[in-house]
């Protein structure tokens, strides 16, 4: 039997949901251009004025937010409320430049954990199940967004954050924890090391939920299979609140987006045109309940598509497919488009895990593409002797995928380096 966290919310009719979206919207559009000097430049540029939106159907009317204008209004420049209000901040990495600041209300915190907690739920958890946050915590959303939403459903909540393996697997055997809650790459290092232990038959999960990074169908599979469980997927981004944006339910055929938060649209990434519903394009969120850091009209890069049918929860939030990559780090390689989860099907198809890395360069003014691919310990006592034929085979799978040819190099197992966070997966050295 389905389980919900809050459904008269996630079991509403569309046309409620509808009407929750219209008056949160115009109240959050009258609030940022009356408190956001930032916003209300842009609108003002835009020639919209909030008397302008009326409801959800005046959306498109509005200005685009991207990264570039977090960074250039960082660190307070789009804050909503008066920073005697906010009681917290998360933060990117800031890896590609400026880091992005979001800043949080009690309010705003209490939403986020109740969007957490309908995941965690969707996912079959109650009040009696032990849930394991392998997230990392601090300035990252993954740790804190599942431990506010564990917290918020009751469960009991082991905060182990990243790293330290071995005492990942002591906690998860002696507490008997039935929900992982990680990156699906720290997932399967997890797994491997797991089995390694011969402590499989010690561990109680029966779900996981897994994110902060693309994983393929192919991938969540050999993570089941390996630790026994059901893997969620759940999506969520910094710039919004963090995990939680949207979840997966038992059905897994997409997400369900929070719709009493946040407004979902796909547009075309060259052009900026709304597209209909089940249309592949950029993905757009607004934020309508939100206190201090709405973002309206944010584009998130990340390229899907948006259904509204009936589900098999019993949920009518809308859903996102998972993201088919990213309009920002999709690789243009010899006028082709690459993404990291085509050549990730490639090599779990053929056998190989999720333990890989792409490395780009130019050579004589050439793109030139690199597979490096760590062989698992039976692929790697079988064939030692014949590796270069291991290697033209993935050669040939991967042209067929990608439709241009890649370097392929099979490598010892262990041979790359495990990630407790975020999989560093591509080297691209012609930004170097």
């Amino acid at each position: 039997m389905e389980r919900y966290f809050n459904p008269e919310i996630e079991c509403a009719d569309p046309s409620v949901l509808k009407e929750i979206q219209n008056e949160r919207l115009v109240k959050t559009v009258k609030r940022v251009y009356e408190n956001v000097p930032y916003y209300r430049a842009k609108m003002e540029a835009s020639g919209i004025t909030p008397e302008d939106i009326k409801s959800v159907d005046d959306l498109h009317k509005l200005p685009f937010v991207t990264k570039d204008d977090l960074r250039e209004a960082y660190p307070y420049g789009l804050l909503a409320a008066p920073l005697s209000d906010c009681v917290r901040i998360q933060s990117t990495s800031g890896t590609t430049g400026k880091r992005v600041i979001a800043f949080y209300t009690q309010n705003d915190i209490d939403m986020w954990d109740t969007c957490c907690a309908r995941a965690i739920v969707a996912a079959g958890g109650t009040k009696d199940d032990v849930v394991q946050v392998s997230y990392g915590y601090g300035l990252f959303t993954g740790g804190p967004g599942l431990n506010g939403g564990s917290h918020k459903l009751g469960s009991l909540t082991v905060p182990t954050s990243s790293g330290n393996t071995d005492r990942q697997i002591q906690l998860m055997c002696d507490l008997g924890s039935t929900i992982l809650c990680c990156t699906p790459s720290y997932a399967e290092y997890l797994a491997e090391s797991i089995n390694e232990h011969g402590r499989r038959d010690d561990i109680k999960l029966k779900a996981g939920i897994f994110g902060a990074e693309a994983w393929s169908e192919e991938m969540r599979h050999d993570i089941e299979q390996k630790l026994g469980i059901k893997a969620y997927d759940i999506y969520g981004l910094t710039e919004i609140c963090g995990p939680g944006v949207s979840f997966e339910c038992s059905a897994q055929t997409g997400m369900h987006i929070n719709e009493d938060n946040f407004i979902a649209e796909i547009i075309n990434p060259n052009t900026g045109e709304v597209l209909p519903e089940g249309e592949k394009g950029e993905l757009v969120f607004t934020c309508i309940s939100k206190e201090a850091f709405p973002l309206i009209r944010y584009r998130t890069r990340d390229i899907c598509v948006l259904k509204r049918e009936k589900c098999s929860c019993g949920r009518t939030l809308i859903k996102m497919a998972k993201p088919m990559g990213r309009s920002d780090d999709m690789l243009i390689i010899r006028g082709v488009n690459v993404f990291p989860s085509q050549i990730e099907t490639v090599l779990l198809n053929n056998g190989y895990e999720a333990n890989y890395q792409i490395i780009v360069d130019r050579v004589n003014f050439s793109d030139t593409l690199e597979v490096v691919v760590e062989m698992t310990p039976e692929i790697f006592s079988d064939t030692v002797k014949h590796i270069s034929a291991k290697e033209k085979e993935l050669v040939a799978a991967l042209k067929n995928m990608l439709g241009l040819s890649a370097k392929v190099t099979l490598v010892a197992p262990k041979t790359i380096a495990r990630s407790e966070g975020k999989a560093v997966r591509i080297i691209d050295k012609r930004k170097i």
